[in-house]
């Protein structure tokens, strides 16, 4: 299966790099570029992609509300947001947009391939434990009520519950399989449940999600 991808980005020499190293990959294919969010929204209509490549800082229409508008049209293309710096005070509001993980713009070719095959696989491209710095660096954003759990959570069962609380805290599968002394593949049909019950698409979402609703409490700023 080819993965068809979008790039969007105000710089031409990033698109042309990233184009010649995609191209060169048997199994993608770059189907459109773009300069800014607006014209990416607009390509994207008449253009059929799995993955956007998406820039944060961009002309006319910023690369978060361009994820916005994509992912509230539909499953595909799954947004791969791209930062300057790491936990870029822009990557939260990314991974709220719907964006499905986010790399800094100057990882090496291979990691940014492994990035767009895991995202369109369905997985997250962001590391559990990168995520949680990310979201304590912005505790403040998180309600700070001790109240009772809200309504979301009722949905879930109480090993579900916990199930989520260690995806949040930054464990793998195999990892939380340990700890709660279950197989690997009960806990990957946990996950599995818990993001269909709360509407979620990857692990990134289920993590922002844990901290927000105070299953697991952020730790601050350093």
């Amino acid at each position: 299966m080819t993965i068809r991808i979008v790039l969007v980005d105000d710089q031409e020499l990033v698109r042309a790099g990233f184009r010649m190293v995609l191209d060169a990959q048997p199994d993608m294919t770059v189907v459109g570029e773009a300069g800014d969010g607006l014209a990416a929204t607009q390509l994207l209509r008449t253009v059929s992609a799995d993955i956007a490549v998406m820039d944060v800082r961009m002309p006319k229409l910023d690369g978060i509300e361009a994820t916005r508008l994509i992912c509230q049209a539909g499953e595909r293309p799954r947004v791969l947001m791209l930062t300057t710096f790491d936990l870029d005070e822009y990557a939260y509001a990314a991974l709220k947009a719907g964006a499905s993980g986010f790399l800094l713009k100057d990882v090496p070719p291979e990691e940014l391939l492994f990035g767009i095959r895991a995202v369109h696989s369905g997985d997250a491209v962001v590391a559990p434990s990168t995520t949680r710095r990310l979201i304590d660096r912005f505790a403040p954003l998180f309600p700070a009520d001790d109240g009772p759990a809200p309504p979301d959570l009722a949905c879930l069962t109480g090993r579900e519950r916990e199930v989520l609380a260690n995806v949040a805290q930054g464990l793998s599968n195999a990892e939380i399989a340990g700890r709660l002394f279950v197989s690997e593949a009960t806990v990957k049909t946990h996950v599995g449940r818990v993001l269909a019950k709360l509407g979620l698409r990857d692990r990134v979402q289920a993590v922002v999600f844990a901290y927000e609703t105070g299953l697991v409490k952020a730790r601050g700023p350093a």
